[in-house]
């Protein structure tokens, strides 16, 4: 299993249009094979920056989410909101590995 961490840094003066789009996404991205955990929206400290977190059974699935998301309607809606709204400044992705209770998967030290 792969998680996939995004972080952005967002409007703070838009918080309810990134918001929606996090709407937007959750369901999309359970549709096409991967398990949102959520949006994360600015509570206590900083005002701008917003976390996701989804996972998807493997890199490879992931990938093809990715591709499938670049031609699929409702997620081309929804990349267009982001652009329309810009609500989003920037955004980083980071790609982590999971640590289950009882998981078989071998760790590094």
């Amino acid at each position: 299993m792969v998680t996939i961490y995004l972080r952005y840094v967002i409007d703070p003066y838009k918080l309810a249009e990134f918001e929606h789009y996090g709407k937007l996404w959750i369901p999309l991205v359970n549709r096409m094979g991967g398990r949102h955990h959520g949006y994360f929206m600015p509570s206590e400290g900083a005002n701008n920056i917003a976390l996701a977190l989804f996972s998807f059974p493997t890199l490879a699935a992931y990938e093809q989410y990715r591709s499938a998301s670049q031609t699929d309607a409702e997620c081309q809606a929804a990349f267009r909101y982001a652009d329309d709204t810009r609500c989003i400044v920037s955004y980083e992705r980071s790609f982590f590995r999971p640590v289950l209770e009882g998981s078989s998967q071998e760790s590094s030290p």
